[in-house]
């Protein structure tokens, strides 16, 4: 495989998962924000074992990241609660 063929490969990988969407991560691992309260999800984010329950222990820091506010900012207490099924 050409360098410039691999660069380009890696390039596209970096921006992907710079992009990584937090709502389909969590539609991915079947987590629904508005099942726990904000706080409840920081425990969750704040426990090595609990990220490994939710099979989040296997993301990149960028996705676990992504994942982490999308469930915050539309946990169950939010202002904008996500809706089951949506």
């Amino acid at each position: 495989m050409s360098t410039r063929l691999l660069s380009a490969i890696l390039a596209l990988t970096f921006v992907v998962s710079a992009l990584a969407d937090g709502k389909a991560t969590a539609k991915k691992l079947g987590l629904e924000a508005s099942g726990k309260a904000s706080k409840q999800w920081e425990r969750v984010f704040g426990n090595p074992e609990k990220i490994k329950e939710i099979g989040a222990d296997k993301l990149a820091t960028s996705e676990l990241t992504e994942l982490k506010k999308y469930l915050i900012d539309h946990a169950a207490d939010s202002d904008h609660p996500s809706v089951p099924g949506k």
